[in-house]
């Protein structure tokens, strides 16, 4: 072959320098691109011999990444397909290229590198983000092909000439540049290869390990071990989500998810394995973790591929956002290698996706749901909100959900929305017709208001997660006009669930009054307002509440950083004095002194069981009650 010299055919001066400029942050992608490459290459003459197209011995496929640190060079090596002289004039200097006008007018407005590589195919010369000189050593499959060298110094002029190559396959060699001495680290390569070629479907040699095997025995009978040199294959080729499930056991699964997340303490609850070929390519296997009851988003925790190849752990448009609490895989050979985010976000099969995986999750939390209740209210603290997440975020998960999203009460028996519904509208509804459902976010801290609830033969539900105090709103807009929730510290029982039926104050209306007086002179507190009413004599002497539309719109201020009117009000709370309660009678008939005494110690016990009595105030009562003892 003769040696050829040529310019690559491109309407400007320099590429590269552009290329190594912009992309620079994204430097480390050239060993993804390159590997992958080699990777392809290799599947290819495997399925020409599969077609009957190539008749000579396969072989064992393999990948080799050579560091040569005294050289500063690193060679990318497979046994694939190769090219021939011609082959690399029209692929590595054409086709590569074809977009290169194109790209020098439009690379300032991309948004990151991934955009730019896929939009100009610019997958090979992102070697020259690294190098100052890229070499391919290349051999034909093809019978009587010779082999080829190519050579280019990272300007517009490159050299084609009689290769070296004596088998099958290409060889990428890198001449690093200063700049990036980085990557002439074998730690720093190792690194690179196990974030984007751990599961590619050919193997990786890069270097050796050592490593331990068995050695027979010592004098005492005991093993021995001796070390030994091997290849160091970084990948593992046929990974869980490229199986059928029939393959899978159980124990494959959670195999799989340790070698994802090799640092997790915890197993997965159950999983969801993802196969479908039409109208779009998918697989995968998402991992329900436990979750808890803290809202703990980590939200680069599933993985999307191409083809086996790792492309961004940022699935954020993929994947709808409530998921994002989930772990796992997602391959599509349907999304590009080099992908980009504005791609992501106008491509139809990625919203097709989207609504794919959505589905598929509420399926299988029904399936679960229905096939096995019990096990699935076992698993609630862990994923309920996870379920209650997306019902927030998501309609059509909602549409699913409503049928096995569990409120739980302070008995710990679990209901869906509709069994709640029914167990409570004829019981809990006020003389409006409205259905009251009342719901504690502490069950310790107000366990009076509980009580006082059972009393009544009312039931009280648990909502003291991090989204539940939207879940209340949720409830109340699903369960029609008809259906309210109060907390059940929001007001005397009395008066949450409104009865036609009256109380009868047991004093007179210049003793409540009086009453009224000398409870205000005791309290003496701007932000408690006091009213006497007539209540069951079993109930507390006094209660301290909050009303439920202030407290809610402030809990609400808390939790999104929005409606800052309500968060920056002051707390303000309503002080019930039971007027038919023994104690008032007591304090009515009392001297001033006596009374004032009493009615602040009733007071302070109803601070007290609320967690409202601190500091100063909380050593006054304590040195009262023992002078009263």
């Amino acid at each position: 072959m003769n040696t050829e010299k040529g310019s690559i055919s491109i309407h400007t001066e320099n590429i590269f320098p552009v290329i190594k400029k912009f992309l620079y942050s994204d430097n480390e992608i050239f060993l993804r691109e390159l590997v992958s490459n080699a990777v392809d290459a290799s599947q290819k003459i495997k399925r020409l011999a599969s077609l009957g197209q190539y008749q000579g011995e396969v072989g064992d496929l393999l990948v080799d990444v050579k560091l040569d640190e005294a050289a500063k060079t690193i060679t990318i090596s497979d046994n694939g397909i190769g090219m021939t002289a011609d082959e690399i004039k029209k692929y590595i200097n054409q086709v590569a290229f074809s977009g290169a006008t194109e790209f020098m007018e439009k690379f300032k407005e991309a948004n990151d590198a991934n955009e730019i590589i896929g939009r100009f195919g610019l997958g090979f010369y992102s070697a020259f983000m690294v190098a100052d000189n890229v070499e391919i050593e290349t051999l034909s499959y093809q019978d009587g092909a010779e082999a080829a060298h190519w050579t280019c110094d990272g300007s517009t002029s490159y050299e084609i000439s009689a290769g070296t190559r004596t088998t099958r396959g290409t060889d990428i060699i890198l001449h690093i540049n200063e700049e990036s001495s980085e990557f002439l680290s074998q730690s720093r390569l190792q690194e690179i290869l196990d974030k984007y070629a751990r599961f590619l479907p050919v193997n990786i040699r890069f270097g050796t390990k050592t490593t331990s095997e068995p050695d027979g025995e010592d004098e005492e009978g005991k093993p021995k071990y001796k070390s030994v040199e091997v290849d160091n294959i970084i990948n593992n080729t046929s990974p869980a989500w490229t199986k059928a499930p029939s393959e899978l056991t159980d124990a494959d699964y959670l195999a799989f998810y340790k070698e994802l997340y090799p640092y997790s303490m915890d197993e997965p609850l159950f999983w969801i394995h993802l196969n479908v070929d039409y109208p779009f390519n998918l697989t995968g296997i998402l991992y329900f973790p436990k979750i808890k009851n803290e809202l703990e988003i980590q939200r680069n925790k599933i993985k999307l591929y191409s083809r086996q190849v790792f492309i961004t752990d940022e699935v954020k448009d993929i994947v709808p956002e409530f998921l994002m609490l989930l772990h796992g895989v997602i391959d599509s050979p349907d999304i590009p290698l080099n992908v980009s985010r504005s791609f992501l976000q106008a491509d139809s099969n990625v919203k097709k996706i989207n609504n794919y995986i959505t589905k598929k999750v509420a399926d299988k939390l029904q399936e679960i749901f229905k096939t096995d209740r019990k096990g699935f209210e076992e698993k609630w603290n862990d994923i309920g909100l996870f379920i209650k997440y997306g019902m927030l975020s998501d309609e059509k998960f909602a549409e699913k959900a409503n049928e096995f999203c569990l409120l739980t009460n302070t008995d710990k028996e679990n209901y869906t929305i509709k069994e709640y519904f029914e167990k409570v509208k004829d019981i809990q509804v006020d003389k409006d017709g409205n259905i009251i459902y009342l719901y504690t976010h502490d069950a310790a801290q107000q366990d009076s208001f509980i009580s006082s609830a059972k009393t009544k033969g009312y039931d009280v539900l648990v909502l003291d997660g991090p989204l539940d105090t939207h879940i209340t709103s949720y409830l109340e807009q699903k369960g029609g006009e008809k259906v309210q929730l109060k907390r059940v510290d929001a007001d005397v029982i009395d008066k949450l669930i409104q009865k036609d039926e009256k109380q009868e104050l047991s004093i007179s209306e210049e003793e409540s009054k009086q009453a009224l007086s000398i409870f205000e002179k005791a309290i003496s507190r701007p932000d408690m307002k006091v009213e006497v009413d007539a209540l069951s004599a079993e109930e507390l002497p006094v209660s301290v509440t909050i009303d439920e539309f202030m407290r809610r719109m402030k809990d609400m201020a808390k939790t999104n950083g929005g409606m800052n009117f309500y968060g920056n009000l002051p707390d303000n709370y309503k002080v019930t004095v039971n007027g038919n309660h023994p104690l008032v009678k007591r304090i009515l008939s009392s001297t001033e002194e006596e009374g004032a005494q009493l009615a602040k110690q009733a007071f302070d016990l109803a601070l007290l069981s609320r967690g409202l009595l601190t500091g100063a105030a909380l050593t006054s009562f304590v040195k009262r009650s023992v002078e009263m003892i």
